[in-house]
Parts: C-alpha cells; sequence; structure tokens
C-alpha cells in the first residue's frame, strides 16, 4: 500500500466512528460522570478519615457518610458497567456497517474481480480484520476522550488543594502519552506487517485445504505442511516482535506513572510531617493522585488496539477503495431480450497485468438464436461473456443491447433477464430445493420438480434421503460432480430468462448422462437466446451459428460444416477433440 494511503489509515478509523450513532459519545459521558464521581468519593473518603483519626467522630457521627461511600461506590461501578456497554455497542454500530459496506463493495467488484483473489485472504478480511476493530471503537476511542477530560477535572481539584501536586502531575502526565508515541511508531508498522502475513498464512491454509485430494496424489502434502509450519513460525517471531514493544510501553507508561505518585507522595508526606499541610487535603490528593494517571495507563493498555485496528484497517481500506470494473447503470427499463439485439461494436478490454482480454471485438446475437464460442485457452471467450453478463465493462468500443448501451442499465435490472450455468456451479449448504429455487425464490414444488425433470435431475434427487429437502453440504459436498451441474441446470430452466449462457453444460457427465442433458439443452433453447462456451466440441454441431476465438479476436463465424472447411482453427480444435474422445 503507498505512504499516502498508510498515513491516512488513522484518520480513516477516526472517521468510520461516524457509524456508532450516540453510543460513543454516551460512553465518554458516562465515563467522564465516572471520573466526578470518583472525585466526590476520594473527598468523602478522605473527610471520614480526618474525621474519625483527628476529630475523634463516632461511628454514628460518620454513618451518613459512610452510606454516601457506599452509594457512590455502586453508582461508579454502574457507571463503569454502562461506560463499557455503550462502548461495545458503539463498536457493533461500526462492524455491522462496514460488514454492510464491504459487502455491498465485494458485490459492486463482482466475481471478476474475485476471481483474481485468494479466498482465504478475503474472508479474513471480512471476518478477523472486522473484528479486530471492536477493541478500538469500544475501549480505545472512549479512553482518548476520557483522558482528556477526567485528568483535567482531577486537576483542578488538585491545584485548589495543593498547588506543588498539582504542578508535578501537569508536568509529569504528558512524558507518558509522549514515550508511549514514540515507541508505537515502531509497533504500528511491525503490527501492518503482522496482518498482512496472516492474511497470507489464512490464504495459502484454505488454498491447501482445498487441494488437499491433489496434493495427496502427487505425494506433495508433506512439502506443504512444511511450508505451512515456516509461515507459521513467521508469524510467531512477527506477534513476539509486536509483544515486545507492547511491553516496552507498558513498562515506560507504568515507570513514569509510579515516579510519579512517589514524587507526590513524599512531597506531601514531608509537608504533613513539618505541619505545613492539613491532613484532609494531603490525603484528598494522595487519593486522587492514582487516579489521575489511571486514566494514562488505560489508554497504554488499549494502545496496542489502535496498531491492530490500523493493521486490519489496511486491508479494508484497499478493498473499499478498488475501483469497480463491473456494471454500475442506473437505467432499471431493459429491452426484452426475447426481441432484442445484442451488438459488440469494436470492444476491447485489458487486464490491469497488461493481458489483453478482447480487442476490437464486433459481434451480434440475435434473439432466439443458439450461439456457441469455441477457441484455444486464453483466447478471450471468458472475458467476452463477463462483459456481457456486466462483472467488467468495455473499456473500448460499445456494447449495446437494442442501441442502449449496457453501462447505462442498472445491474439487477440485467442480471434479471440472465441465466447462467458456468463450468464449475457452485452449490450452497440448503436443501436441494433451495439451491433449485435460487433460479426463482418464489417459485413452489411442483415447479422446481419440474425444472429438475427437465434437467435430467429428478430420478437422482428423488433417490435421496429426504429427496428435495435433503441437505447438500457445502460446495455440493455429498454429490457428484454431474449431479451439481444438473441441479445447477434445474436453476437455468426454473428461472426461465431470455438469455442462458452454459459453460460446458455437459462437463463432468458419462456419455449416457451426457446425451440426456444435451437434450434438455435443446429443449432449453427453443424459448431463449442460448450463448454457450464450448470445449468439448461435439456438444456444439447444431449451433445455429459457431464463433471461433483466438488472441482476444473473432476469426471466423460459421456453422460447423462451413468452419471445418474454411477455419484452420476450428479444424485443429476439432481434430483434437476427435483424438482425445478415441
Amino acid at each position: 500500500m503507498p505512504d499516502t494511503t498508510a498515513r491516512s489509515l488513522p484518520a480513516t478509523l477516526k472517521s468510520w466512528k461516524s457509524h456508532s450513532g450516540r453510543w460513543l459519545q454516551g460512553a465518554v459521558a458516562l465515563g467522564l460522570i465516572a471520573g466526578l464521581v470518583l472525585i466526590a468519593q476520594a473527598w468523602l473518603l478522605a473527610s471520614v478519615i480526618n474525621a474519625v483519626v483527628f476529630e475523634k467522630a463516632t461511628l454514628a457521627q460518620v454513618m451518613p457518610s459512610l452510606w454516601g461511600l457506599l452509594a457512590l461506590f455502586v453508582l461508579r461501578a454502574g457507571l463503569s458497567w454502562a461506560a463499557e456497554q455503550a462502548g461495545f455497542h458503539a463498536a457493533v454500530q461500526v462492524k455491522l456497517a462496514l460488514r454492510e459496506q464491504l459487502d455491498a463493495q465485494l458485490h459492486k467488484l463482482g466475481p471478476a474481480w474475485l476471481h483474481g483473489e485468494r479466498t482465504g485472504d478475503v474472508v479474513n478480511t471480512v471476518v478477523d480484520g472486522i473484528e479486530a476493530l471492536e477493541p478500538y471503537y469500544a475501549r480505545f476511542l472512549p479512553t482518548i476522550a476520557i483522558v482528556a477530560l477526567v485528568p483535567l477535572a482531577i486537576l483542578v481539584f488538585v491545584f485548589a488543594n495543593d498547588w506543588l501536586s498539582g504542578l508535578i502531575m501537569l508536568v509529569t502526565a504528558p512524558l507518558i502519552p509522549l514515550f508511549m508515541v514514540f515507541i508505537g511508531k515502531g509497533a504500528e508498522k511491525r503490527n501492518q506487517k503482522q496482518w498482512r502475513i496472516l492474511a497470507w498464512m489464512s490464504a495459502h491454509f484454505l488454498d491447501t485445504l482445498q487441494g488437499l485430494t491433489t496434493l495427496k496424489l502427487f505425494n506433495a502434502s508433506r512439502r506443504e505442511a512444511q511450508m505451512i509450519a515456516q509461515v507459521s513460525e513467521q508469524y510467531r517471531k512477527q506477534t513476539m516482535s509486536v509483544l515486545r514493544i507492547a511491553f516496552l510501553s507498558s513498562f515506560a507508561l507504568e515507570f513514569f506513572a509510579t515516579v510519579s505518585i512517589a514524587m507526590v507522595a513524599v512531597l506531601v508526606g514531608f509537608r504533613l510531617y513539618w505541619g505545613e499541610m492539613h491532613f484532609l487535603q494531603g490525603f484528598f490528593v494522595l487519593l486522587l493522585a492514582p487516579e489521575f494517571y489511571q486514566p494514562l495507563r488505560n489508554l497504554g493498555t488499549h494502545y496496542h488496539a489502535r496498531m491492530a485496528a490500523i493493521g486490519a484497517a489496511e486491508r479494508l481500506v484497499e478493498i473499499l477503495d478498488t475501483p469497480s470494473a463491473a456494471l454500475a447503470g442506473t437505467r432499471t427499463s431493459v429491452p426484452d431480450l426475447h426481441e432484442a439485439t445484442v451488438q459488440f461494436k469494436a470492444v476491447g478490454f485489458s487486464y490491469p497485468d497488461g493481458r489483453k482480454g478482447v480487442e476490437e471485438l464486433n459481434l451480434t446475437i440475435y434473439p432466439g438464436e443458439t450461439l456457441a464460442i469455441v477457441g484455444p485457452s486464453g483466447a478471450g471467450k471468458t472475458t467476452l461473456i463477463n462483459l456481457l453478463m456486466g462483472f467488467i465493462q468495455a473499456q473500448r468500443g460499445t456494447l449495446l443491447i437494442d442501441n442502449i448501451p449496457l453501462s447505462d442499465i442498472d445491474p439487477d435490472s440485467w442480471h434479471h433477464q440472465l441465466a447462467w450455468l458456468p463450468q464449475r456451479p457452485t452449490l450452497f449448504p440448503a436443501s436441494v430445493s433451495d439451491n433449485i429455487r435460487m433460479g426463482a425464490v418464489d417459485a413452489g414444488p411442483e415447479a422446481i420438480r419440474h425444472a429438475a425433470r427437465l434437467a435430467q435431475a429428478d430420478h437422482f434427487i428423488s433417490a435421496l434421503p429426504q429427496a428435495y429437502d435433503t441437505f447438500i453440504g457445502e460446495t455440493g459436498h455429498g454429490l457428484s460432480g454431474g449431479q451439481i451441474q444438473r441441479i445447477a441446470l434445474a436453476r437455468a430452466f426454473l428461472k426461465q430468462a431470455p438469455l442462458v449462457i452454459l459453460d460446458e453444460a455437459s462437463a463432468n457427465l458419462d456419455s449416457e448422462t451426457e446425451a440426456l442433458v444435451q437434450t434438455s439443452v435443446e429443449q432449453l433453447a427453443a424459448g431463449c437466446t442460448l450463448i454457450m462456451i464450448a470445449h468439448r466440441l461435439h456438444s456444439i454441431r447444431r449451433a445455429d451459428r459457431i464463433v471461433v476465438m483466438d488472441k482476444g479476436r473473432i476469426i471466423q463465424t460459421g456453422t460447423h460444416t462451413d468452419l471445418l472447411q474454411t477455419c484452420a482453427v476450428y479444424q485443429s480444435m476439432v481434430g483434437a477433440t476427435e483424438t482425445d474422445d478415441a
């Protein structure tokens, strides 16, 4: 992250406190009132002891003061508890607001951006990163305000009773935060590095778990275990370096506070001994001296919360400030894709790392046609589909929907007209019905069953333990690849979208099931515009048109028969497919 952004992190953290509403102000107000009650408590305690020791007061005479002292104890405890609760609620409000912002930003950035990120890193930021902000808003910020108010109030009463003790406190108090800031500067950078290592470790560990089967097959699990051990050791060392600085900060704070209290105690003791000060005033000042430095001690205790928050906020700010390349229009009236034409006019898109996705792409998609897109790996097929679905926006040229720029259309309104079946569909931890119902949230049981029958999925779903109510594990755990594919295909049937995009719908299927699904796809194509990204070319031979891409450009379009005679790239792809099938 650039230095300018790093320098703005504390300001950004402070700006986020606006999400806390009045809870943060309430925590500070309650803390201040508790500080004033503490002063009254110290005065009452000093008065009782002075009356009993020097004025020979009886228990009955001081009993009202003792009851008042007890009431102040209870009141102060209640105020401290209420202040802590208010700080907690302030932090909760900030976390909720940031999670909403982060969720909205991730949806805005879209699948194309998420595809280039490591899942563990994003999850660590969304979960642990935001949780790390709680101590900052619940404790550090209220303590900062209390440090500016309560010691000042105590100082007023100390100066009124003993100007010399007040002068000592006034001179020594700034030394504590001064040294804390000096020490904290080094800890801040180490803490940011610690968070970066934690994010990398989380991402690497999740990637390792997801690829555990592959690692076992290639006998690489032991090597990966050693890599995780090395990263864990690096994280441990970085954590210990942060803790060393934190302990040094605490030592400096306690040292200056203890020395300052000792100076006040020695001066008050000698002046009492010499008869230059009344006991009531001296004892009152001695009771207030530790409480004067207590907020500063609390600040030192919670200062590491600020460092942790800055480290966690670095990645949060990076994600929130990432410009979105996805669709961001506002027009909600979308042409009916049953009748509208989709046009790519000289469309170009390049990725941030310099790779060209598509270049000078000119293509017209007619309503009701079945269009297949083929080409070698890296030809630009995925980029074309991402542009069409609005996950990224064209950097050059125009993408028109019935002469309306796609960039002007509201994403939700556009996606309502699309159904997408990727090569590796995602199923969520829910029932089979709920997973199919994502295609149409209001669909009833009979509509879901009908969609499953069209997708050739009803027979195996009915054989599950609870049929359509069977719970599916994360990422479809418990189902085969072909079963997952057909449940996702049922979603497309259920949605009845006018534009359906299939990314190798027959992947992961045996030949018999593939034939059934291919029949279903042809039935689906009868009522919509169907776009297929094909890798197994025998599944698209009956397409109305086949688009051949290479190096981000369309090199030729036509039917299967035409391309076999005129397109060398298509000929080589067909030859390779026939060889693989043989």
